[in-house]
């Protein structure tokens, strides 16, 4: 009779008398979105920093603060579209969601031609009407580059604005404390227990997706995301505060997952 071949260096440890079934954790992820264009945004303005030293050495207190404001304002903005392009990466990744509360994407927009002005102003000393041009075409060139945010709710056809409401909060809050979870279990450093959170992961992702498709199962589903989902977060948080004060408990003793 063929044996499943394990160890206890092995993710399922066929020593562990667990049968479960194997579940694909990359089943319904997306590839992970580029923010190349975003972070090159961090760069971008950091002339402005050897331009205030080199004013604040002239002595020319105005336009070091032209200069310095100007970079911290252009720093703002591109961390602010940074998060925006996260945001709108898990509004596209659901079927039912909300659009974000914060439009980030929009004051970055708007700080980016704040900061153009503020240097072209009073770091550049150019006349206030060139400063605004500068400003309002910085503004239009990075929401041609980057967009806005979205605007609108996005829902399966077919179900009320009230179903669609109540599944896009339920599946925030279990996106939230899946997060949890799994930078509680990264904590310990254990593969296995790491395998495990990455198959709880993708059962509370297959659930994610069948609410999406018929709102009428968050009724049945309310049990699973808000009663196992959060205990089993709380039960590893609670743990792994443990272990990183003691370093006796082992990973391997968590047996709710």
């Amino acid at each position: 009779m063929s044996k499943r071949y394990g160890g206890k260096f092995s993710p399922s440890d066929a020593t562990s008398g667990q049968n479960n079934a194997p579940v694909n954790a990359f089943r319904e992820r997306r590839v992970a979105p580029s923010y190349l264009r975003a972070n090159l945004l961090f760069l971008a303005p950091l002339p402005l920093l050897f331009s205030g030293i080199g004013e604040l050495r002239a002595g020319d207190a105005l336009g070091m603060i032209g200069e310095f404001g100007a970079l911290s304002i252009l720093l703002l903005s591109a961390w602010l579209l940074r998060e925006g392009m996260k945001a709108e990466a898990e509004f596209e990744a659901r079927k039912i969601a909300r659009p974000p509360a914060i439009p980030r994407k929009a004051f970055a927009a708007a700080l980016s031609g704040i900061g153009v002005f503020t240097a072209a102003s009073l770091g550049w000393g150019q006349p206030m009407i060139s400063a605004i041009i500068f400003g309002a075409l910085a503004t239009g060139a990075h929401v041609f580059a980057f967009g806005l945010d979205p605007m609108k709710k996005k829902g399966m056809s077919g179900h009320n604005a009230f179903d669609n409401e109540r599944v896009a909060k339920a599946v925030e809050k279990a996106e939230i404390t899946l997060a949890e979870l799994n930078a509680a279990a990264t904590r310990f450093g254990d593969r296995t227990l790491e395998a495990r959170v990455e198959r709880l992961g993708a059962s509370v992702r297959e659930v994610f997706r069948a609410v999406e498709d018929d709102p009428r199962d968050l009724t049945r589903a309310r049990k699973f995301l808000g009663v196992y989902l959060t205990g089993a977060r709380d039960a590893t948080v609670k743990f792994a505060d443990l272990y990183s004060a003691t370093d006796q408990p082992k990973p391997a003793m968590i047996t709710w997952l």
